[in-house]
């Protein structure tokens, strides 16, 4: 069994390694434009956190790059952007 020490010495390895441009290991998601998956819908960013049940902040964060959506809510954007009133009117349901 590994110990503590040694999980984070490998933590650490495949860190460097990614900084470097060694994407081996590492999972890099590709940018999410969320503003222009907004845009389509033709929503605010207030009309666009009300229809799909998500935090104006959260929206608002997202679109000026201070974070970037999580895997769910990556999932839900994409939906989102491929069928923007069938979500919608299933997110309303919820």
């Amino acid at each position: 069994m590994k110990s503590a020490f040694d999980k984070i010495a490998a933590g650490l390895s495949d860190a460097i390694a990614h900084a470097n441009g060694e994407t081996g290991h590492a999972r890099v998601a590709a940018p999410i434009d969320v503003a222009a998956i907004r845009k389509r819908t033709g929503k605010t960013q207030d009309q666009f956190a009300r229809a799909y049940h998500l935090p104006l902040g959260t929206v608002r964060d997202w679109e000026q790059s201070r974070s970037q959506p999580d895997a769910p809510a990556r999932v839900l954007l994409s939906l989102i952007k491929a069928e923007p009133d069938t979500i919608e009117q299933l997110v309303q349901r919820a």
